[in-house]
């Protein structure tokens, strides 16, 4: 299966979220419309700019440059400290959204995430994923981000330092030639600045001079790293999203809408599938969940949201999928149009905590248990949603798998 991968860069973070925690906390001016920079100690020479604003980049201040030459440059300049209590507040609210997304996160850096978003699209696109996350975060976050979207980790970095604030690009192999291949040598990641002159002196000045190269004399010049170096212009990496398996605190997943729906029937069934991807992350972690609560968003922004206690902790789909809808229909009013959907189930527990009730049917337990492990196993193999239970989840649905031939493959389900 072709490997589904974003890369999640925050523009100009530590002045953003500087600026957002600032307005948070009730000042009127945005520090982002202001010529203004994050930048250390004045009173001392090693004092250098950190981040800069728009408006300060017109005035041709650079990062890394001494504060002392940036107010030469601008002598109305507004210097502010940087303050990592509320950068790491921040990058942990952007893994937490992210994190509803997809269970493969790499934190690159303070201000930089992969996603392996392969098996988690919910029968959506890549793109429209990428899409949808760039929306949420500059709505609910306060700040925007650029998200490269393409089949591998390098092509997914290189595409989220195109053309910036607030985008979205695709690097995709059919567009290397066109999007990648005129840019300069220096802009192919993990390029060092020592390199460059290198190049230059074998004529390689873009990145396609270096891709249509010999190979084996790039090699033989700069040894494992000039094989790399081949294999990035080219749009080769074969590397992993390196997610840390976390035992996490809550699950959950939501949803903006293409559309605003105030059908009933209609939420109910995009909120089947955000429970069949909530739960399986459940089941996956070896966890089971005390509580549900759904949100909803209107069209005018509006947020509402009601939680309930499980009558056991479980990881069952139906159980879930019942609580939840549950849920819905407290909050649902005839009449309103809803944009976002979300599910979350929290107050987790390991499994080997759970105490069965009494008065749980085992029966009806264990039968749903296969179905859930049956449908886990072909969403692993074909895709997160690419098999959808159809119908209201009873106990008693009897799955059948038909798999003639490799490629077709059907799940009936027959209710008693």
């Amino acid at each position: 299966m072709e490997r589904q991968i974003l890369h999640v860069d925050v523009n100009n973070a530590f002045l953003s979220w500087l600026a957002v925690s600032k307005l948070k906390n009730g000042e009127k001016i945005d520090i982002r419309d202001e010529v203004a920079v994050i930048g250390g100690d004045e009173t001392k020479r090693s004092g250098i700019v950190l981040a800069k604003s728009p408006k300060a980049k017109q005035f041709g201040i650079i990062t890394g440059e001494s504060l002392y030459s940036a107010r030469q440059k601008c002598n109305n300049l507004q210097v502010y400290q940087g303050n990592f209590k509320i950068y790491r507040e921040y990058s942990n609210k952007l893994y937490s959204l992210l994190s509803e997304y997809t269970d493969k996160i790499e934190r690159f850096s303070i201000d930089e995430c992969f996603l392996d978003m392969t098996n988690y699209l919910m029968k959506d696109t890549l793109l429209n994923k990428a899409k949808e996350i760039n929306k949420r975060v500059k709505e609910e976050l306060g700040f925007t981000v650029n998200i490269g979207v393409a089949h591998n980790k390098l092509l997914a970095k290189m595409a989220s330092d195109f053309t910036k604030p607030d985008k979205v690009h695709t690097l995709f192999e059919d567009e290397i030639q066109t999007k990648m291949w005129n840019l300069p040598i220096s802009e192919l990641f993990m390029i060092g600045k020592k390199t460059v002159p290198k190049l230059y002196n074998m004529k390689i000045r873009t990145i396609g001079d270096l891709a249509n190269y010999d190979k084996n004399m790039i090699i033989k010049k700069f040894g494992k790293h000039g094989k790399i170096m081949w294999e990035y212009a080219n749009g080769i990496d074969n590397s992993e999203v390196q997610y840390v398996q976390e035992k996490p605190k809550s699950i959950g997943n939501s949803i903006t809408l293409p559309v605003d729906i105030n059908n009933i029937e209609q939420l109910e069934e995009v909120l089947l599938a955000l429970t069949e991807q909530v739960s399986y992350r459940l089941r996956k972690q070896d966890m089971i969940a005390n509580s549900v609560s759904v949100q909803l968003r209107t069209k005018d922004f509006e947020d509402f949201s009601h939680q309930a206690k499980l009558d056991n902790p479980t990881c069952n789909t139906k159980t879930i999928l019942k609580k939840a809808k549950q849920l819905l229909n407290e909050m649902f009013k005839t009449g309103i149009f809803i944009r976002l959907i979300g599910v979350r189930v929290d107050n987790l527990l390991e499994k080997s905590e759970m105490q069965i009730s009494l008065f749980e049917d085992l029966q009806d337990n264990e039968k749903q248990k296969k179905l859930d492990s049956v449908i886990d196993s072909l969403n692993e193999k074909y895709g997160l949603n690419s098999i959808t239970r159809a119908g209201k989840l009873k106990a008693d649905e009897i799955v059948k798998i038909v798999n003639k031939d490799e490629k077709l493959l059907k799940i009936q389900k027959t209710e008693k």
